[in-house]
């Protein structure tokens, strides 16, 4: 008799079998789709803020908020993706549509920067001082239809690709749960691997070739994918949509709700819970008992975590709003990981100015290294590289001594991770803001704050700023998405990983509100606002950075709160066992 794996079924829609589906293998395919994918993103994100200022003629400001808007977008959408792998499709499907529909996008831009009468005439005056015409009308709609569908089909991709090679790990072995764990610091690796081409080749060719073969190098990488993901099909296992999560989190909270208003007057009400309900049910690995019951509810329930429980008191008129122990357990859930993934926005609001600010900076300075000359927009290569290295020894050396030290199973926990990435980003923060005050100074002593040459200063300033927050993002990643996917009920596991990606997306709006907020609140007391107009050289941007740095102390503390009381899930399991 063939061992299936419940719940999860192959690329035919016949039950997954142990040892045939799943496993090393299967996940390699999305490693190596990871690559192909990543570079395609961003071989035009890291440089599309030089391509919208010099040749659809945006200001530094307002092309960062493009930038920042978009790849904002493209994450938020990856909530998305994790909906409807969870609810409707398996992340196999919705991976391949959503490759699709990046691959049209890329398309969209492809022709747009090849077709001259499609873009905005060519600005003929070097002065900073003239403003050129900036592209509208229907050239500005291409432009936007284009990036927006890359921004759609990236989200899909973000939202299902993680939580696919993920699920090919057996989580009821140690073994399972340690490649797993694995599995996440290789997919941060892998979006490196996949940064490290598009910020040095894709990067080079779209400056000195022209971007038509810039957008056409994603196209084909990304149209590439599709092809090498098929192949791993026959050893693919996928989890089966079981229904909306987001349904059951508003259906258990209406019904808290709706029971606390109606029963509040009752005091001798049946406040007792079924017998069938009262065993609070958390979420168990595949072949475990799932109504292992408990004397007591969840681990130390605040008021918040109590106010849910009400929805399985008494029975309720409306058949709509009955909920299960389970269901109840699993909205406590979500209601335990929520802060810790608002304190990560905070820390993925500085990265976003590693696409943005800090490119414009470098374009100001001397990129000259011996007798090459550096694009600007390959400075990520610096905190991408360090990640490379970094990452196989975080993985193959200091996890296992750190299991050893600690005689854990993770040896260095989720939050652990985070909290160090929250940690860089506050240093990183500051580094930029004396970099920035230094680059000035340069320009202001050698007479050139109105000149468009390049300042007698090298751009490696800038890329102490890019390894810090680079080091940040490798922790945070990798703790983010292996934390939310473990804590996560299995019914909502793609959307929680998806999580990771909303906390960048949010990052990315909130520094566009920063910069819009700064720039209204700062015109008000000054001629020019902080961070406005053409010439980087009048700007405040080390203003602009230790502010950064000091909103990033205040979410460290937020973090540090919420971090110190969290309880995992295994613990929670283990507090919630009867005693004998």
């Amino acid at each position: 008799m063939l061992n299936t794996c419940e719940g999860y079924v192959d690329w035919r829609n016949r039950p997954a079998v142990r040892g045939r589906h799943g496993g090393i293998l299967a996940a390699s395919f999305v490693l190596v789709v990871e690559v192909l994918e990543n570079l395609a993103f961003l071989a035009n994100a890291s440089n599309l803020v030089l391509y919208l200022s010099k040749f659809m003629h945006f200001s530094p400001s307002s092309s960062a908020n493009v930038v920042t808007n978009f790849m904002g977008t493209a994450f938020l959408l990856a909530l998305l993706g994790g909906f409807l792998a969870d609810a409707f499709l398996p992340t196999y499907y919705i991976y391949l549509i959503s490759a699709s529909i990046e691959s049209l996008g890329l398309l969209v831009l492809t022709i747009q920067a090849c077709v001259t009468s499609l873009k905005p005439p060519p600005c003929l005056s070097a002065s900073t001082s003239i403003s050129c015409e900036q592209v509208d009308g229907g050239k500005a709609l291409m432009l936007f239809a284009g990036l927006y569908l890359v921004a759609l089909g990236v989200g899909g991709i973000k939202g299902s690709l993680p939580p696919h090679g993920a699920e090919q790990f057996d989580e009821n072995t140690l073994q399972g749960r340690k490649q797993r764990s694995a599995f996440f610091n290789y997919y941060v690796f892998c979006l490196s691997c996949g940064a490290l081409i598009a910020v040095t080749i894709v990067v080079w060719v779209e400056d000195n070739k022209g971007w038509q073969w810039g957008f056409g190098v994603s196209t084909a990488t990304i149209l590439l994918s599709i092809p090498i993901f098929l192949i791993g099909s026959p050893v693919y296992r996928t989890k089966v949509p079981i229904g909306s999560p987001v349904t059951t989190i508003f259906k258990v909270l209406a019904a808290a709700v709706y029971k606390s208003y109606k029963f509040r007057d009752s005091s001798n009400s049946a406040i007792g819970m079924d017998t069938s309900r009262t065993s609070y049910t958390t979420e168990t690995s595949e072949g475990e008992d799932r109504n292992t019951k408990r004397k007591e509810p969840s681990q130390t329930p605040t008021e918040s975590l109590e106010f849910v429980n009400r929805a399985v008191k008494n029975k309720t008129v409306n058949p709509m709003l009955e909920s299960t122990a389970e269901q109840v357990e699993e909205v406590k859930i979500v209601l335990r990981i929520l802060p810790i993934f608002m304190s990560t926005i905070m820390l993925n609001c500085c990265l976003a100015q590693l696409s943005t600010f800090s490119v414009q900076q470098a374009s100001t300075m001397n990129t000259d290294l011996g007798s090459l000359k550096v694009p600007p927009a390959s400075l990520p290569v610096f905190p991408v590289v360090f990640i490379m290295i970094l990452a196989p020894i975080y993985n193959h050396i200091i996890i296992p001594f750190a299991r050893k030290v600690t005689k854990s199973e993770t040896g260095i926990t989720h939050l652990q991770r985070i909290g160090t990435g929250l940690v860089l980003s506050v240093v990183a923060m500051a580094v930029a803001a004396l970099v920035e005050m230094k680059r000035k100074r340069v320009a202001a002593n050698s007479g050139l704050v109105n000149s468009t040459k390049p300042l007698p200063i090298t751009f490696l300033w800038i890329a102490l700023q890019y390894l810090f927050l680079g080091s940040a993002d490798l922790f945070t990643l990798a703790g983010m998405m292996e934390f939310f996917f473990t804590e996560a009920p299995k019914s909502m596991r793609s959307l929680a990983t998806s999580l990771s990606w909303a906390s960048l997306a949010m990052g990315y709006y909130l520094s566009s509100v920063l910069v819009s907020l700064i720039n209204t609140i700062t015109s008000k007391y000054r001629d020019t606002p902080w961070l406005f107009g053409s010439n980087l050289n009048k700007y405040h941007l080390e203003r602009f950075y230790w502010l950064m740095c000091i909103l990033s102390g205040l979410n460290l503390s937020h973090y540090l709160f919420w971090a110190s009381r969290y309880k995992y899930k295994s613990m929670r399991k283990s507090l919630s066992q009867p005693n004998n």
